[in-house]
């Protein structure tokens, strides 16, 4: 028994297929490095955020981590068209604040003027009021259409 194999299954003089140690001289597959090692990075997204990534990625056939890569890098070079993009990300969103200020405006005057209906009285600036509700709601179609088609107003700029 003195040429005993140190796990069963293995030949004598070759690696362990368990893990355990390894006869001496045995040196595994060399691992490809890089000559400098990347540092790795990490990015926070929401779970709607990753699925929409996660789905981009599979559709080139690329990681999650790789399309994150390339995708940035793709922004990063064409910083004027990602400018813009931010931008009219920036104008949306100042559109939609000021829509919501203006439709709780037209919301207490909506109030009020029912309010005085249900009392008989015809409120004066009644017309006024419904102006400014189709106004907000124009904003909203405006802003609304933006947002589902941003491609339409950055090609003009």
């Amino acid at each position: 028994m003195a040429d005993s194999v140190p796990r069963q299954g293995a030949r004598h003089g070759e690696a362990a297929t368990e893990g355990g140690p390894q006869p001496d001289g045995y040196r595994g597959k060399p691992r490809i490095r890089a000559d400098e090692q990347r540092t790795a990075r990490s990015v926070r997204l929401s779970e709607p955020e990753y699925l929409r990534i996660a789905a981009g990625a599979k559709a080139v056939g690329m990681s999650v981590a790789g399309f994150l890569a390339h995708s940035g890098l793709a922004a990063a070079r064409d910083q004027h068209r990602t400018a813009a993009a931010i931008a009219t990300e920036q104008d949306v969103l100042t559109a939609l604040f000021a829509l919501r200020r203006q439709l709780g405006h037209a919301n207490n005057n909506l109030n009020q003027a029912a309010r005085a209906l249900h009392l008989g009285l015809v409120p004066e600036d009644l017309d006024a009021t419904i102006a400014a509700v189709h106004r907000a709601a124009d904003g909203v179609r405006q802003v609304t259409a933006r947002m589902t088609n941003p491609d339409e107003g950055t090609q003009a700029a």
